[in-house]
Parts: structure tokens; C-alpha cells; sequence
């Protein structure tokens, strides 16, 4: 049964309940003095009152069943179904697909890149795909090798927050090491930047220079689209 449901028939016995205990209470005040026995009904009714508002107050806080989230000082980002404090936020309701146009965002302004950038790297590294494993061993979305992926901080490669966030890091890393060179910057992060200050710019690999063109490619892609993940 879904929350709003349970929410609806607590809230329809908690009237009933109220109405029950008025007419106990008006029965057990029978012979009391008009004064005496209108001050008490008055005292119960308020009571009962605010009790009641209380409870429909509530219902719109709680009857949103979701994932919720928050991201932390140190920028992490947490993520329940029954939030605990007041610092989540409702992430995505019951139902939704998984989206990670959030987490591409929140990532993307932190390290001050271009959103669209994150994504075509995302999508030229992994395909979207959470869980890949290259040939040499690089993982998930952003294709982190465990040397990197250890270098940034990330412990779990597989999990999309981890992965953006190192992602992003080390690609911010890439191009304040080449002075914001854009082409430099993608270049290292796919064959490293040893390679880059080797050749002077962009290796002479197939591999590298098929990369950095596909990386644009899409770059220039989600710059006028309005995909959404």
C-alpha cells in the first residue's frame, strides 16, 4: 500500500477516534455544573483541535514516498528513502526512473566545467553505463583506472556519485595542468598527462586522437541538446 494511502485511513480513524472520546467525555460529564462541564468541553475540543491540525500539517511531508537526498560540506552526496533531518531534499519521486542530470550538475558547477563537457566525456568513456569494465582495467561511468580513481578519493568506481565526482576532479585536474587547453585536457585524461608533456600535446596514438575528436563530437552534441538523465 502506498504512503498516502496509509496517511488517508490513519487520518479517517483519528476522527472517528475524536468523535468517540467526545461523546465518552460528554457522558462522563453528565450532572456537572453548565459552567464547569462548557470550560472542560471547550479545553477537550481545543486540545483535539490542534491535535487534528497537526496531523494534516504532516500528511504533505510524509506522503511524498521518494529517494531523498543532501550533498555534505565536503561535497558527498547522501541519499535515503526516510529522510532524518531537515537537510534532505526529495530527490526523485517513488516511481521515477534514475537520473543523473543531478548529480552531472552538482559535479559539473563544483569544479567550475561545463556540464555538457561531463557528459560527452561520460558518454565516449562509458556509454552511460555504470557497471563497465575496459580492457585495462578502467571502471565505470568515467572509466576511472584504480591508480586515479585513488588519487581523487573515490573508493567505489562503480557508483555514479563516486564516479562523477572523480571523473570531474581529475578532468579539472587535466586542465589546469595544460593552461584550460581543452584538447591537451582530454588527451591526458585518456593516455595520461606524462604522454602529453612527452609529445608536447595530443600523442600520436590512434587511440588518443580518435578520443579527443568523439569527446567534442558529443560535447558540441549536449551543448544544444536537451537531453535529460
Amino acid at each position: 500500500m502506498r504512503v498516502q494511502d496509509e496517511l488517508r485511513n490513519n487520518f479517517v480513524d483519528i476522527i472517528n477516534l475524536g468523535f468517540n472520546c467526545c461523546q465518552v467525555f460528554q457522558t462522563s460529564l453528565d450532572g456537572w455544573p453548565a459552567r464547569g462541564y462548557k470550560i472542560l468541553m471547550y479545553d477537550f475540543v481545543r486540545l483535539f483541535s490542534m491535535l487534528l491540525l497537526f496531523f494534516v500539517l504532516l500528511i504533505p511531508l510524509s506522503a511524498e514516498a521518494g529517494i531523498y537526498r543532501y550533498v555534505d560540506q565536503q561535497g558527498r552526496i547522501h541519499y535515503t528513502n526516510v529522510p532524518t533531518t531537515s537537510k534532505f531534499r526529495l530527490y526523485r519521486e517513488e516511481g521515477q526512473p534514475y537520473r543523473l542530470e543531478t548529480l552531472i550538475t552538482h559535479f559539473a558547477q563544483k569544479f567550475k566545467l561545463d556540464r555538457s563537457l561531463v557528459k560527452a566525456v561520460i558518454k565516449a568513456e562509458s556509454d552511460f553505463d555504470p557497471q563497465v569494465v575496459s580492457s585495462k582495467g578502467a571502471q565505470g561511468l568515467m572509466q576511472l583506472m584504480p591508480e586515479t580513481a585513488k588519487e581523487v578519493g573515490v573508493n567505489n568506481p562503480f557508483d555514479p556519485s563516486e564516479a562523477i565526482y572523480g571523473g570531474s576532479f581529475y578532468l579539472r585536474k587535466m586542465l589546469d595542468s595544460f593552461d584550460q587547453n581543452l584538447d591537451y585536457a582530454l588527451a591526458a585524461y585518456n593516455a595520461g598527462p606524462g604522454a602529453v608533456r612527452k609529445y608536447g600535446g595530443i600523442p600520436p596514438y590512434a587511440e588518443t586522437q580518435n578520443y579527443v575528436r568523439r569527446v567534442k563530437r558529443y560535447f558540441d552534441y549536449y551543448s544544444r541538446s536537451k537531453d535529460v538523465f
